[in-house]
C-alpha cells in the first residue's frame, strides 16, 4: 500500500514540474486572465493546488500554515509560487516516505474548511482524495493551458507516461 502512495507523491511532483514549465511560457496577461475556470485563471488554479495541498498536509502532519480560504492567492509572483510548489512537493514526498503500514491502517481527525465539521476517517481514503484532488485541478490547469498555448504545446499529465518515464509502478513480468 505504501508504495502506491509513494508513486502518487512522485507523480504529483513530476506533474507539477511539467505544469510549471508550461505555465512559464505563457504571458503574464494570459496567465492571470479570468478564463471562467472554477478558480478563474491559471494563476488562481495553481494557487488553489498549493492551498489544497497545504490544508491536507496540515491535517496529515499537524504542522504548517493553514491557508485562509480555498481561493486564497498565496503567491502573486510566479517564481515564488513555483519555489513554494517544489518545497511542498518535497514535504509530501517526505511525509509519505515516513508512513508505516500501521499509520496507513490508522485514522485521521480534522476539521473541514468551508462548513466546519469535525471528521474522523481512515487515513487511506483521505490520501486517495488528496492525490485525486491534485489530479482534478491539474486537469483544469491543463485545459486552461491548452486554450492558451494549444494542445501540441500542453504537456500530458498521464500517470502511465510518468510510470513509463520513471519505471515507478511498472511491474516486470517474471
Amino acid at each position: 500500500m505504501k508504495s502506491r502512495y509513494q508513486m502518487f507523491a512522485g507523480y504529483n511532483a513530476w506533474c507539477n514540474e511539467r505544469l510549471y514549465a508550461a505555465a512559464a511560457t505563457v504571458s503574464d496577461a494570459d496567465y492571470r486572465a479570468d478564463r471562467g475556470a472554477f478558480f478563474k485563471s491559471l494563476h488562481g488554479t495553481v494557487n488553489h493546488l498549493l492551498v489544497g495541498d497545504r490544508i491536507w498536509m496540515r491535517r496529515f502532519t499537524g504542522v504548517g500554515e493553514m491557508p485562509p480560504s480555498l481561493d486564497a492567492i498565496l503567491y502573486y509572483d510566479f517564481e515564488a509560487l513555483g519555489a513554494a510548489r517544489r518545497s511542498e512537493d518535497a514535504l509530501i514526498g517526505h511525509y509519505v516516505a515516513r508512513l508505516s503500514e500501521s499509520d496507513l491502517a490508522g485514522t485521521l481527525r480534522y476539521r473541514t474548511v468551508v462548513r466546519p465539521v469535525d471528521i474522523v476517517q481512515p487515513l487511506t481514503p483521505a490520501l486517495d482524495h488528496f492525490f485525486n484532488h491534485q489530479t482534478h485541478h491539474r486537469g483544469q490547469a491543463n485545459a486552461l493551458l491548452s486554450s492558451i498555448i494549444g494542445n501540441d504545446a500542453t504537456p500530458s499529465f498521464d500517470l502511465i507516461i510518468y510510470q513509463r518515464e520513471t519505471g515507478v509502478g511498472m511491474h516486470k513480468a517474471g
